[in-house]
């Protein structure tokens, strides 16, 4: 075995990376005891690993020939870069491939919250009570974050002749970037106090942990509507319940909370106006088309060449990679 895939790229790349390599496609292993995940893995030299799985120094102990780590995925938090980077195992994430897939489930949700009665027909509900629904064209939209789902995102609700404001706590407010995407900085108070809807997708570390809590929520105009890509632990559960309970959000729809985020004993079990989705904001076939070849062809590459570099996020132009390699 020379490629371990937990997780199935698209047909059309894994016969392209199959033609070039032994590749054993093993899904079983992305729920499997972290044993049995150390066993495969020790003859494998680039392994696929699903979202959930963890590499850290021990789980490298256990792979002496491991040259690559891919993930089809964004996000850094289950990876431990710098064992990496000393054993000189390439980490590849094909980043960018679902920017589009997120800020097309964002304004997806903007416009299913904006408009719920549709949710009802589509639910099954013939008879639907009709609900009188609001416009995206002419609110505020308030942009939470400037993680790189956000750029194509501001492009699609400026066409709908929405205002935006945007806050991030990485990005300074005279920062180019505001110009370039034509949002208006704000600070984070001004924003919830503006926005009739906010968009969050920051990109989460651990220091952003409760960011949203009882003293940015206290600002929130009410009647808000609140959608999110960025891990759950980013809101602080209690002050979330109590804003959905009161009426300063009046529903909000996440796209990847984390295990027990409102299972029962949550202060957000019994909340009927939040909607949570299972990751659902970058599956689509053309980004897992355009992350199935980036990570078939850096795998390919890093197995082919003397000297890859360690660590390799897809960059922007890599959007357009769902034909496949030239």
């Amino acid at each position: 075995m020379e490629i371990l895939l937990l997780e199935r790229l698209i047909p059309e790349a894994h016969a392209w990376l199959e033609a070039r390599h032994p590749v054993a496609y093993r899904p079983e292993l992305a729920e499997a005891d972290p044993g049995d995940l150390r066993r495969a893995v020790y003859k494998a030299q680039a392994v696929v690993l699903s979202r959930k799985a963890v590499v850290t120094r021990d789980f490298l102990d256990f792979a002496p020939l491991l040259k690559a780590v891919a993930r089809l995925h964004e996000g850094t938090d289950n990876t431990d870069l710098e064992a990496c980077r000393e054993r000189r195992v390439r980490v590849i994430q094909a980043s960018t491939a679902n920017l589009r897939s997120n800020a097309e489930y964002l304004l997806g949700g903007l416009l299913a919250l904006y408009r719920r009665g549709i949710g009802e027909s589509v639910a099954g509900q013939r008879h639907a009570t009709i609900r009188l629904g609001r416009e995206l064209h002419g609110s505020t939209v308030g942009l939470l974050g400037l993680a790189p789902s956000a750029h194509p995102l501001a492009l699609m609700l400026q066409s709908l002749g929405v205002k935006l404001v945007g806050y991030d706590p990485a990005v300074h407010p005279t920062a180019s970037i505001w110009a370039r995407l034509k949002v208006q900085p704000v600070s984070l108070s001004d924003l919830v106090a503006q926005a009739d809807a906010v968009a969050v997708q920051v990109l989460y570390a651990s220091r952003y942990q409760d960011f949203i809590n009882d003293k940015v929520l206290a600002h929130c105009r009410r009647g808000q509507v609140w959608v999110s890509t960025t891990r759950s632990d980013f809101f602080d559960r209690a002050a979330l319940a109590r804003a959905l309970t009161d009426g300063r959000i009046e529903a909000a729809l996440m796209d990847s909370a984390e295990a027990g985020f409102a299972s029962r004993g949550s202060p957000l079990h019994e909340s009927a106006n939040l909607f949570l989705t299972p990751r659902l904001g970058s599956h689509t076939r053309e980004s897992r088309g355009r992350a199935s070849w980036y990570v078939a062809q850096r795998i390919h590459e890093t197995l082919t060449s003397p000297s890859p570099s360690i660590f390799d996020m897809a960059p922007s132009g890599m959007m357009g990679l769902e034909a496949g390699p030239a």
